[in-house]
């Protein structure tokens, strides 16, 4: 099922290339994929057809068709999934660390969208295409937790709709470089697609999006902090985007923190621990929690005996 955007230009985005304009408004499309899309003439104002040349103006409403990605390639694959919770609307599974959430270039197989066709057998909702069926949200491979999946268009409509307006409830767990000068506070920053770097985002006022992050301190060792993090907005990297620019990115973290791996972490240190949404069909309230994975306590035990050597510093 095609999908219709309609994008309103911001003062600081008059003048951009309509090409430019939708990948700025659009941060999941990659640049080529905002190209494509004007080049195709699926960009209209007021029901015209626009050039990808066209520059925006003030006032101008875009509507963006974005079609439904078209692929063969996706197939059902028996891999075994963690089922937290499961009914005919949708269920919530614990993504291990190190799977894809779906297929793209570089891992055409083995998502959690190859698992989820042979465990659903093809009651997934259309909405996110072929490439995407039923992921109404997302969260990165080396991130471990909780994920909804629905299983319909009318589940998936409403449970996009409770994580548009925030309530919708998302609480992480990680390990973060260095020691939070706070107990708690609010990250309250725009996020949008780093000006150089088209791979990363990064906290920015230009072309950016709200962006609300809430921690807790956990427990403290030397090097490092354990927080638990709460979600008010849910963009793309919010978390390690948030973190790394308080000067404390997620431990392991080699794309906004320090280069140099932690081995035993093989990416980020970050869990999706507990996930409380309203059932999109009987208006239950439903919430799962997790517990932390071992690669985690594994890391935080190395650090409780390092602190216990110095000094317990919880």
């Amino acid at each position: 099922m095609a999908r219709n955007e309609e994008l309103i230009v911001l003062p600081e985005e008059i003048g951009l290339r309509l090409d430019k304009f939708i990948s700025v408004k659009l941060p999941d499309l990659t640049r080529t994929a905002a190209e494509k899309l004007a080049e195709s003439e699926r960009a209209c104002l007021r029901g015209k057809a626009l050039p990808k040349s066209y520059k925006v103006q003030p006032g101008d409403v875009i509507t963006v068709t974005i079609p439904d990605p078209v692929s063969a390639d996706v197939l059902p694959e028996e891999i075994p999934l963690e089922i937290v919770y499961e009914d005919g609307d949708l269920l919530v599974v614990n993504k291990p660390k190190g799977m894809v959430v779906h297929p793209a270039a570089g891992n055409p197989s083995g998502t959690l969208v190859n698992a989820l066709l042979a465990h659903c057998q093809g009651s997934l909702s259309g909405i996110g295409g072929v490439v995407r069926p039923g992921i109404v949200h997302r969260i990165d491979k080396d991130t471990s937790g909780l994920l909804i999946v629905a299983k319909n268009d009318f589940a998936h409509l409403r449970l996009a709709e409770q994580i548009k307006v925030h309530s919708f409830t998302r609480i992480y767990e990680a390990v973060v470089y260095g020691s939070l000068r706070e107990d708690e506070g609010t990250v309250d920053a725009p996020i949008g697609r780093h000006p150089v770097d088209r791979k990363k985002m990064a906290v920015t006022e230009r072309n950016s999006r709200p962006a609300v992050t809430h921690y807790t301190v956990l427990a403290r060792y030397p090097g490092f902090t354990h927080v638990r993090l709460r979600l008010e907005t849910g963009r793309t990297h919010q978390i390690r985007v948030h973190m790394a620019s308080l000067g404390h990115p997620v431990a392991g973290d080699e794309v906004y923190g320090p280069k140099k791996a932690i081995p035993e972490l093989h990416g980020q240190c970050l869990h999706a621990k507990y996930i409380g949404f309203t059932h999109p069909r009987d208006g239950r309230w439903l919430e799962f929690e997790s517990e932390l994975p071992p690669y985690f306590t594994a890391f935080l035990e190395k650090l409780r005996r390092r602190a216990g050597m110095g000094g317990n510093s919880e």
